[in-house]
């Protein structure tokens, strides 16, 4: 098999010499349990992430000078094979300062003892990390690109002369001579990689950008400005990026040397102590349409899994304002309300992302060679809740039409009957009238290639393409009349419309040919075959028919050309029962008695509580916690062996507390400390036939 090749352009990333469209997502290997590195892994990909990247923690590695630690969950020469072994490929942050919400930025204790200034142009500093990169390179030996393994990205450093470091020339010079010690360790790959925004100093490397929709590590607690991330612009600065160090400057490449990726775009969002947004599917959804409608040719997420800090040897290992740093953090969950959760749950903002992955799996190469155009007449400012968000990607005459009329926490102008135009060099395509609601984000195809024919418009959105003999099937999904319209209609290919709905719980699955699934529990590869992890799904259907019905499942009839299977019986989900055990000063303590079904693949506790934060005890360890938002605290009981019995310990939030919370609890004479009610959720594993 011969080596793929990898590169990059002005304007986008390369495979084999082609336009590139990766989506990548993050995960900390340190941060999960490593008997479940796997299915995890198998979870993004079939969420549409293709390359995984992942933060080395020098503060995991060596908490204690001297005593490296690769074991356990921190064994990251298995969890790179393990992404080798699913097919993906992967980014390794190897820092020296990392930040991701670790104690001191992910720096040892002990370097900040040391005589010399950290992150400075100083030898002995230089001398460290070295020796940090070189037993680095050493556990992934053979891993590396130039091994053909699967490591083909390092990113240097993070917010390099914005959160910290030097600034103008001395900063870029940091930046190179830590490159150059990345190299000489061994680090030889086809991508080097730096954080742009804010002022951040690149050293010539690739710059990646960032976004998230909102801060929780901006130091008021009011309800800040509309995030600028809804906003079709030019600008790949996200303002609001470590903006707790300050709000730095703009951006110090030069953008037309370089394409615009994003390796920080937020997944969700990670509350902190004194500000606890909470990220909704279509927060993350628009905002990620919306870059791809600014040029965006990476979406890579920041997190796309969640997870739990390890333990440490000394201290606890959460950014803390007790170490210097400008937010409290939990001191176990990273849960980021990430498109895969803190216990391996498949959210719905996975959905909402797997919407565009699956389009820049199969279209992604041709929309890496469009360029965006905006509107003069566009808003300027996310504060124009009235005027329309429009974008156009475009090469020739082909291309897209992007509509946002989303932003975060308020409430967008009505556009009624309102007519779509896209203004080519010689001609006007002219979309049927539609109603646009505050809420509504979606792009439409003008000039698309489908198959041997030519779609000059439609109303529904491009999702995939079946691939599977003579003709080849594109499906497209709308709530609307798809309204296509044809320069040809294709001979060779097919159009199967679904709704959005359907399109969020479509899965492409491909073996002994490429099917569309819809159900609305999750499917993922396994080493066998394929799966449905799910709790209540009682349909799947899929086009074309299966070969064989999924276990549990028979097949029942057709429904508008997909053939449809419904489970044989209902399954169970437990039970569970808790006390109040203990109470005293701001505190109560529940003990939970939980009973499961049999044959389950995870069993999830549901907590919805009052109060400032949560801590779970298992046989008497305090093993996880979790600040307020108003949303249901889930656990995964998989991790901790189905235990019959645990303790859960609310911590009282008072009426006036300092905290800014958009859902506020239920105060009892100014103090808020109860569970209002607990269920449990079990989750079944069915296997799909290996052939299907």
């Amino acid at each position: 098999m011969s080596k793929i090749e990898y590169g990059f352009t002005p304007k986008y990333m390369t495979k084999n010499g082609k336009p590139w469209f990766p989506m990548m997502g993050e995960f900390h290997y340190s941060r999960y349990p490593k008997e479940y590195w796997k299915e995890s892994l198998y979870k993004m990909k079939a969420g549409g992430i293709e390359t995984v990247s992942a933060y080395a923690f020098w503060i995991h590695h060596e908490e204690v000078e001297g005593e490296y630690d690769f074991s356990g969950v921190r064994d990251l020469r298995a969890f790179t094979e393990l992404v080798k072994e699913t097919g993906l490929t992967m980014f390794l942050r190897i820092g020296p300062w990392c930040h991701g919400e670790v104690r001191n930025g992910g720096l040892p204790d002990w370097l900040l003892k040391k005589s010399f200034e950290i992150r400075s142009n100083n030898e002995e500093y230089f001398a460290e990390v070295k020796r940090y990169y070189k037993k680095l390179a050493e556990e992934v030996e053979g891993l590396l690109y130039k091994d053909n393994g699967p490591i083909i990205g390092i990113q240097i450093e993070n917010e390099y002369g914005h959160c910290g470091g030097l600034q103008g020339e001395a900063g870029e010079e940091h930046m190179r001579c830590l490159t150059g010690l990345a190299k000489e360790a061994g680090f030889l790959v086809p991508y080097y990689t730096a954080t742009g925004w804010g002022g951040a100093v690149t050293g010539g490397l690739l710059p990646v950008m960032g976004g998230y929709c909102e801060a929780p590590w901006d130091q008021r607690l009011t309800e800040i400005e509309p995030s600028g991330n809804y906003v079709f612009t030019e600008e790949r600065n996200d303002h609001n990026i470590g903006s707790d160090y300050g709000f730095g400057a703009g951006i110090t490449f030069d953008i037309h040397k370089f394409p615009f990726l994003t390796a920080e775009l937020g997944g969700g969002l990670q509350v902190t102590r004194h500000r606890r947004p909470v990220a909704h599917p279509k927060d993350i959804g628009a905002m990620s349409m919306v870059k791809l409608g600014c040029g965006v040719n990476l979406l890579g997420y920041y997190m796309y899994h969640g997870g739990t800090n390890p333990k440490g040897k000394r201290t606890t290992l959460q950014e803390s304002r007790e170490t210097g740093y400008p937010n409290d953090l939990p001191v176990y969950s990273y849960d980021f309300a990430a498109p895969i959760r803190e216990y391996g749950q498949m959210s719905e903002t996975l959905k909402e992302i797997k919407l565009l992955a699956m389009f820049l799996r199969d279209f992604g190469s041709s929309f890496c060679e469009m360029e965006p155009f905006i509107p003069e007449s566009n808003p300027l400012y996310q504060n124009n809740l009235k005027d329309l968000r429009t974008s156009v990607r475009r090469k020739d005459n082909s291309g897209y039409l992007f509509v946002n009329n989303y932003q975060r926490r308020y409430t967008m102008a009505e556009h009624l009957s309102e007519v779509l135009k896209v203004e080519l060099d010689s001609e006007v395509i002219t979309f049927p009238a539609r109603d646009i609601k505050n809420g509504d984000f979606f792009f439409l195809p003008f000039y698309m290639p489908v198959g041997d024919g030519m779609l000059k418009s439609a109303m529904a959105t491009p999702l995939c393409v079946l691939h599977n003999g003579e003709k080849d099937t594109y499906v497209f999904y709308t709530d609307t009349a798809p309204d296509y319209q044809w320069v040809k209609k294709p001979d060779k290919a097919e159009i199967l419309t679904i709704t959005r709905e359907e399109a969020l719980n479509a899965w492409k699955v491909e073996g002994d040919r490429e099917y569309l699934l819809i159900t609305c529990g999750n499917v993922i590869e396994t080493d066998t075959g394929h799966a449905i992890l799910s709790r209540s799904t009682h349909q799947v259907k899929a086009y074309p028919r299966l070969s064989a019905p999924p276990a549990g499942y028979r097949y029942t009839g057709e429904e508008k050309g997909f053939s449809v299977y419904e489970k044989l019986s209902d399954r169970p989900s437990g039970r569970v029962e808790y006390t109040l055990i203990r109470e005293a000063a701001g505190i109560k303590v529940y003990e939970f008695t939980i009973q499961y079904p049999s044959d389950i693949e995870d069993c999830f506790l549901r907590i919805d509580f009052g109060g400032d934060s949560a801590k779970l005890y298992v046989k008497g360890e305090w093993e996880d916690d979790w600040f307020y938002t108003g949303q249901t605290w889930e656990i995964g009981l998989k991790r901790y062996g189905f235990p019959e019995k645990l303790q859960v310990e609310i911590q009282a939030l008072k009426e006036k507390a300092e905290c800014y919370l958009e859902i506020w609890p239920e105060f009892k004479d100014g103090i808020a400390c109860d569970i209002y009610q607990a269920s449990v959720e079990a989750e079944y594993k069915d296997c799909l036939n290996a052939r299907i």
